[in-house]
C-alpha cells in the first residue's frame, strides 16, 4: 500500500500547527518571513554535507541543503530580523531520523548575541514541546561529563582509542581528530544526555566553526561561538554568532574545497554572490537552522522522521 501516506492525519495536523504556531511566535517580535531559491548555482560548503546535484540551464545546480547563504545576502540588503520555513535537501541521508528531504526553520536576529539566540531557542522550542527543564554545558564539559576527556588537551591517538571503543571497532580505524570527535558525540554524548531536557551545547572547537565566529577562551582554547540543543538526544538546532568577515570566510571556503577535493576528487563552485554580501557588510547577528520533523518526533513520540512526512522517501 505504498501509495498511502506515511504520516497519520494527527501528524498532518499537528505539522499545521507547528507551522502556524512559528508563525505567530514570530509575527509578535516583528520578525519578516522571506522565500529564497531552492536551486542554487553553487553548492555547499561543508566537505562532509552530500547536496542533491540537479542540471538546470545544461550546467549543474544543487538543491540547497540549508536557505543560508541567501538569507545572508538579504540580511546585507537591509532586511533586518528575517525567518524561513523551507523544504531542504541532503543526499546519501536516510534512516529513522533522516530523510533525503526535509523541513527546516532558520532564523536571524540582528544584533543577538549567541547566548541570547539561545534564550530565544529555548523559549520556540520548549513551550511548543512543553518543557522548561534547561541545561546548558560547553563542549569541553559535555565531553568531560560523558566521555571522561578533555577535546582540546587530548592527544589524537587517545580520541581514536575512545571513538574505537565507543564503534566497537578495530585499531585499522582511520579517522582524523574532529571524525573521532564526532564519533564521541553521536555514541557516547548525545545517548547520555538528561531526558525531558532543552540541552545546549556550546564553545565548539574551532575546527568545527563552519560559519560561526570563533574566539579564545578562558583557557587559552580557540573556541567557536557555535551551539547545538538537544533533547532526548536528539539533535534539533545548530546556532551560530555569524561571521561577518569576507576574507575569514573565503579562506574558510577554500580550506573546505580542499577538503572536498580530497574525499570525492572534485570541489563544488563557491557562492561568490554570498561573499560579495559579505564584502557588502552583513550586520552583526546570530541564526540558527531548526529541524522540525525531528521537533515533530518528540511532539508525537516517534521513533520514525516517515511517521511525520506525508511521504516518506521510499513512497515519493
Amino acid at each position: 500500500m505504498s501509495w498511502q501516506p506515511s504520516a497519520s492525519l494527527e501528524s498532518l495536523k499537528a505539522r499545521a500547527e507547528l507551522n502556524r504556531y512559528i508563525r505567530e511566535f514570530f509575527a509578535v517580535r516583528d520578525v519578516l518571513e522571506v522565500e529564497t531559491p531552492v536551486l542554487s548555482q553553487a553548492g555547499v560548503s561543508d566537505p562532509y554535507l552530500n547536496p542533491v546535484v540537479a542540471t538546470c540551464m545544461g550546467k549543474p545546480a544543487y538543491l540547497h541543503t540549508s536557505p543560508e547563504y541567501p538569507m545572508k545576502r538579504l540580511l546585507a540588503a537591509g532586511s533586518g530580523d528575517i525567518y524561513q520555513i523551507c523544504k531542504v535537501f541532503r543526499d546519501e541521508e536516510l534512516g529513522g531520523r533522516h530523510n533525503p528531504e526535509f523541513s527546516m526553520l532558520e532564523y536571524y536576529r540582528v544584533g543577538f548575541s549567541m547566548m541570547t539566540l539561545m534564550d530565544d531557542v529555548a523559549q520556540l522550542v520548549g513551550d511548543f514541546l512543553q518543557i522548561q527543564q534547561r541545561l546548558d554545558l560547553t563542549y569541553e564539559q559535555a565531553m568531560g561529563r560523558y566521555v571522561g576527556l578533555n577535546p582540546f588537551t587530548a592527544e589524537d591517538a587517545q580520541l581514536l582509542v575512545a571513538a574505537q571503543n565507543a564503534m566497537g571497532s578495530g585499531p585499522d580505524m582511520t579517522l582524523d581528530r574532529d571524525g573521532c570527535l564526532d564519533i564521541l558525540m553521536t555514541h557516547l554524548v548525545e545517548p547520555n544526555l538528561p531526558r525531558n531536557t532543552l540541552v545546549f551545547i556550546h564553545a565548539y572547537p574551532q575546527s568545527q566553526a563552519a560559519l560561526a565566529r570563533t574566539y579564545e577562551d578562558i583557557n587559552g582554547h580557540a573556541v567557536a561561538k557555535r551551539f547545538e540543543l538537544y533533547v532526548n538526544g536528539l539533535e534539533l538546532a545548530n546556532g551560530y554568532d555569524e561571521l561577518c568577515d569576507a576574507k575569514e570566510q573565503e579562506q574558510r571556503f577554500k580550506r573546505d574545497q580542499a577538503q572536498q577535493r580530497a574525499l570525492n576528487n572534485h570541489a563544488r563552485p563557491v557562492d561568490n554572490h554570498f561573499l560579495q554580501a559579505l564584502g557588502h557588510g552583513m550586520p552583526a547577528c546570530s541564526g540558527v537552522a531548526l529541524g522540525l520533523d525531528r521537533i515533530l518526533m518528540l511532539k508525537l513520540g516517534t521513533g520514525s522522521i516517515a511517521d511525520v512526512l506525508s511521504f516518506s522517501y521510499d513512497r515519493s
